[in-house]
């Protein structure tokens, strides 16, 4: 996933979640916005919600489903989650099926 593909699809759940949020906890659309962490403005269930919606865009963007968190991922110090910058990058990382991956699908039942 390119760059610009991964920040526009950050910044779509951004929009989803500022929507269920009040003015003062919304999220800037900014590369250094703080996902999570100390400074961080989403609670518990922003969080999930945030996740789930970007999870259903990279999805729907690749193709193939993605699941975004496992057990460290919100942990971890260098955590892809962050701040949008450091999940832009992350999800730079992700890649569709590739042609091999469709070759396999069609031999399988």
């Amino acid at each position: 996933m390119d760059r610009d593909q991964a920040l526009r699809l950050v910044y779509d759940a951004i929009d989803v979640v500022n929507h269920q949020l009040p003015a003062s906890r919304r999220l800037a659309k900014s590369l250094d916005t703080v996902i999570v962490g100390p400074y961080g403005s989403l609670d518990s269930l922003g969080l999930i919600n945030f996740v789930i919606t970007l999870e259903e865009r990279v999805t729907d963007a690749l193709t193939v489903p993605v699941e975004l968190l496992d057990s460290t991922a919100l942990i971890e110090e260098e955590s892809p989650f962050r701040t949008v910058d450091t999940l832009t990058c992350f999800l730079e990382t992700l890649d569709g099926p590739t042609a091999e991956d469709a070759e396999d699908a069609e031999v399988q039942p």
